[in-house]
């Protein structure tokens, strides 16, 4: 069996750790700050994410764009020389057109090395959902799965991946269309919080509403309850945030101590999403019946 890469994108937010365990490549995408371009990297190379979030609650107004078909075709053309097949496990198109820029380049690759083989898969994941199911990818990679068995152990998986998350301020998600002005002006005065998710189509849904911060931190702990499939036995659940470590922690606590829940990794959301969730975004995500 051929060696095989798994490649994913930045929207995944893994840490530099995580990825390097898991053996991934990460094609880096962009954020533009004011006329400055940079590129998301798992480690954070060209901005830390404090200094993100920090310029966020000073006035700065983050825009991302997607990746085209020409730098996934650069990122990929070296692994494909080297005589390695490819697995690429693309963010959400219900978000982006990241996943079709792959898919793009994919068939372009795919008659340039016809010995290859070169395989995409539209998550419908984004943040750490599309990076935990990137996880349990390299995990049958690991085991020895070939390449064809984890692509449709992926397909037939990813809507079992859970996305839950809650926002501090609505007014960044008025900014991107996610609710109106009138339900972010209001809800910014009545302290009322969404809970939101990532629905089959890669898509998000506001889903319902918490009174304060804690309310709506406390919702996502019984998502967890309500759906994840075994939660003692998975064997990892992650949380993102947006620079509020402590209340990814405080998600993270309540998690293991009402459902046994072993490992759970936090990290930061990285600028390309937290170009739309702002500071304050707390995410959880778990292997459920469905999402």
């Amino acid at each position: 069996m051929n060696k095989y890469v798994l490649v994913t994108d930045s929207s995944c937010d893994l840490s530099e750790a995580m990825v390097r365990e898991l053996d991934l490549s990460v094609l880096p995408l962009s954020f533009h700050i004011g006329e400055n371009s940079y590129k998301d990297h798992p480690d954070r190379r060209e901005m830390d994410p404090k200094d993100f979030y920090d310029r966020i609650r000073s006035g700065a107004m983050p825009t991302t764009s997607a990746v085209n078909p020409e730098e996934y075709i650069e990122h990929l053309t070296p692994f494909l020389e080297q005589g390695q097949d490819v697995l690429v496990l693309a963010f959400s198109s219900g978000l982006s057109t990241t996943c079709q820029s792959a898919q793009i380049a994919a068939a372009e690759l795919s008659e340039r090395y016809p010995e290859r083989k070169l395989l995409v898969v539209d998550t419908l994941c984004a943040s750490m959902g599309q990076g935990l199911l990137c996880w349990h990818a390299a995990q049958k990679r690991l085991a020895g799965e070939s390449m064809e068995a984890v692509r449709d152990w992926c397909e037939e998986n990813k809507l079992r991946l859970c996305h839950w998350f809650t926002v501090d301020d609505l007014m960044h998600l008025k900014r991107g269309g996610r609710v109106s002005a009138a339900t972010a002006v209001v809800g910014t005065m009545l302290q009322i919080k969404p809970v939101l998710h990532v629905d089959d189509e890669g898509r998000l849904i506001n889903v319902s509403k918490a009174r304060g911060r804690r309310a709506s931190l406390d919702a996502l702990v019984s998502k967890a309850g309500e759906l994840a499939t075994e939660p003692a036995a998975q064997r990892l659940m992650l949380i993102s945030h947006s620079d509020c470590e402590t209340d990814a922690q405080y998600v993270a606590d309540q998690i293991k101590e009402k459902y046994g829940v072993q490992r759970i990794e936090l990290n930061n959301i990285g600028p390309v999403i937290g170009s739309h969730t702002g500071p304050g975004c707390v995410a959880l995500f778990f292997l459920g019946e469905h999402r």
